[in-house]
């Protein structure tokens, strides 16, 4: 398998040939805003970065942190301390992932399995991290004769430790899904996520918490890392998303997840997904 260098890359040549890809990335790419994609992501920080924003979760990105992500979390890396930021993303097709699974053994579980005290970060021990490093080392190195079993194996091999790490950290009594983030800010990120169908704006959470809205919108952006329309705009789509393919219409979609424009929710999610709303539906039943 080629290594690739840039997260773009790897995300198309995922969804492309409904596999996996690998980026091993050393510098900052060019800032993203609050995103998803339709496949799963593994992102391993070898270097230690900021912070992370999943959905409404705040992590600290430290070294030998492996956050798992989904297709349908939105998320957001802020800005790192250092110039080298070395880190390795994996993106794995959904479909992939399910055809290598087992009746007995579920590889998408990490990815699939959110609750209340869910934890995306995994922050590995040494043994896990070397683990970590070797599978992804094999996976680059084999082009021989059978290298196509060889990767396949090996990719099956650290799916089947991670999902381990993951079970262990979800039941483990001192993991801790607080995260070390503004007060005020946790307010206003629950308050927009049990709201999201309902009208939302910079006023409404500016009288609501008796803030200006010069000042919620500074703190917002100082402890995110990004504005609170678009972080609105971002958790719509990921929910608009799950929705569609739930099988719901897009009308219905763009009503229940807050949108009171059609054609204002059918230029977001083209420009946020890349497909219109009609289309993603029918391509995730494909």
């Amino acid at each position: 398998m080629n290594e690739l260098t840039s997260c773009k890359a790897a995300i198309e040549e995922c969804i492309k040939n409904k596999y996996f890809a690998i980026a091993h990335l050393y510098k900052e790419e060019k800032t993203m805003d609050m995103h998803i994609h339709d496949c799963y992501e593994i992102y391993y920080s070898i270097s230690g970065g900021k912070q992370f924003l999943i959905d409404n979760s705040f992590y600290e990105v430290n070294p030998g942190d492996l956050f798992i992500i989904n297709q349908f979390e939105s998320h957001y890396l802020t800005q790192i301390d250092q110039m080298v930021h070395e880190r390795i993303v994996i993106s794995i097709h959904p479909d992939f992932l399910k055809e290598t699974s087992t009746q007995q053994t579920d590889l998408g579980n990490c990815f699939t399995q959110r609750n209340k005290v869910l934890n995306h970060r995994i922050s590995l021990n040494k043994v896990q991290q070397r683990h970590l490093l070797y599978f992804i080392s094999k996976i680059m190195a084999t082009n021989e004769y059978g290298s196509d079993l060889i990767e396949r194996a090996t990719f099956i091999e650290m799916m089947v430790m991670i999902n381990s790490a993951f079970l262990n950290n979800c039941d483990s009594k001192t993991s801790n899904s607080k995260y070390q983030y503004n007060q005020q800010v946790e307010q206003i990120l629950a308050f927009i996520n049990q709201r999201l169908n309902e009208t939302i704006t910079v006023e409404h959470l500016s009288a609501h918490f008796f803030m200006s809205t010069s000042y919620i919108c500074r703190i917002f952006k100082a402890a995110t890392g990004t504005t609170i329309i678009k972080y609105i705009n971002a958790r719509r789509i990921t929910t608009a998303k799950s929705l569609l393919t739930m099988g719901l219409g897009v009308s219905e979609v763009c009503e229940n997840c807050g949108f009171n424009d059609y054609s204002n929710f059918l230029k977001t999610f083209t420009k946020a997904v890349g497909i219109s709303p009609k289309k993603y539906a029918q391509y995730s039943k494909s």
